[in-house]
């Protein structure tokens, strides 16, 4: 008897435990059932239900230190919607293919074929120095470096020349804009020329600390209707488009702007004379005008190009490199400028070698005929 009771209890523990659970789930719900959503009847509006989301995901504006997803250099930022207001989550980081393809505008550049059956140093020098050595129009009417005055091109071979036959020039009624981006200080005789004409002249350069009228040096303030006067900016051209367009008329706080983004701020919408010196950066500055469209807006362009390195964010091999530029070029006459004017620098080192039949850099004298 012992013996079964022992055997009765443990059996009748058993049962119990097989009972707890179910009494459990039971209690639940009659307290929590109430509170659920009951499903809609006809003609009787659904009880409306509350819920607390609690995210196990980590917060899209925390900063972590050496996350593999984050761009060293690239700050967290809300994302601006049309009606100012901010909506949060945007992302904290941008890969390669979205530099690349902010960089890129509506118009991708066209890639040269080589110049030969297979890559060749020599060929591709040689297409480059052509290409830039032989003007492609003819001008009977000249503006030299230094004058306002419209003349015959001179005997000897000045730096840079500017077409001025008379359905190329601005009507007289017509505004005259000029811009010119140089750190060199190389840019005078030009500023001289254009001022000379009467344009509204506008000098950019990131390293110079003065500003004309008493305006702050990063201002992009006009000066319609005071043809003539220089104003500066302490600005520089950039090549890369901005991930968010903002408004840019008034101060900035950048100092680095793609032309298009300056011509808005300025309210211009066409510049007739447009001079660059840009130290090696003018490679990715021309392709992104290209890419653009921004260069139906330039009339006439001076530019020196250099070719001791590749060039800032141009990489490859020598060979290109070359092809690139040579590329480049090609955008540029698609585009409509035609070289009219090649002056050859110092020096004969291309892509750190030295060449006989070329020249360290050339500054290149375009004018847009379709316009």
């Amino acid at each position: 008897m012992r013996t079964w009771w022992g055997r009765g209890g443990v059996l009748r523990s058993g049962i119990l435990l097989l009972l707890i659970p179910p009494f459990l789930l039971a209690l639940q719900l009659l307290v929590v059932g109430p509170r659920l959503p009951r499903a809609g009847r006809a003609g009787v509006e659904e009880q409306e239900v509350a819920f607390s989301v609690i995210s196990i995901e980590p917060e899209r504006h925390s900063r972590h230190r050496g996350s593999p997803s984050r761009r060293p250099g690239l700050e967290d930022e809300e994302e601006e919607v049309e009606d100012g207001e901010r909506r949060e989550g945007a992302r904290a980081y941008e890969d390669e293919n979205e530099i690349l393809s902010r960089q890129m505008g509506p118009i991708a550049l066209e890639v040269q074929p080589w110049a030969t059956d297979k890559p060749s140093f020599t060929a591709e020098l040689d297409r480059i120095i052509t290409y830039i050595t032989r003007p492609q129009l003819n001008c009977s009417r000249v503006l030299s470096p230094g004058q306002a005055q419209a003349s015959q091109p001179p005997a000897d071979s000045p730096h840079w020349l500017l077409c001025a036959e008379d359905w190329l020039l601005p009507a007289a009624d017509t505004p005259c804009v000029a811009y010119s981006f140089s750190m060199d200080r190389g840019d005078a005789d030009f500023l001289k020329t254009v001022s000379g004409l009467g344009c509204e002249v506008h000098s950019f350069d990131p390293s110079n600390s003065n500003a004309s009228g008493g305006h702050l040096g990063n201002s992009l303030a006009s000066n319609h209707g005071n043809g003539g006067v220089v104003r500066q900016h302490k600005m520089w051209l950039e090549w890369r488009v901005p991930r968010k367009r903002k408004k840019t008329r008034g101060n900035l706080g950048s100092v680095s702007l793609t032309l298009a983004d300056i011509m808005e701020a300025l309210g211009h919408h066409t510049v007739h004379f447009l001079y660059v010196d840009l130290l090696s950066a003018e490679w990715r500055v021309f392709q992104n005008w290209i890419e653009s469209g921004t260069l139906q807006s330039v009339h006439s362009l001076v530019a020196t190009v250099h070719l001791q390195w590749a060039g800032f964010e141009v990489g490859g091999t020598n060979e290109e490199v070359l092809r690139y530029w040579f590329s480049v070029l090609q955008g540029l006459q698609a585009s409509g400028l035609k070289l009219v004017h090649s002056s050859a620098g110092e020096g004969h080192s291309i892509l750190k070698q030295t060449v006989a039949n070329g020249h360290s850099s050339y500054r290149l004298s375009w004018t847009n005929t379709r316009r």
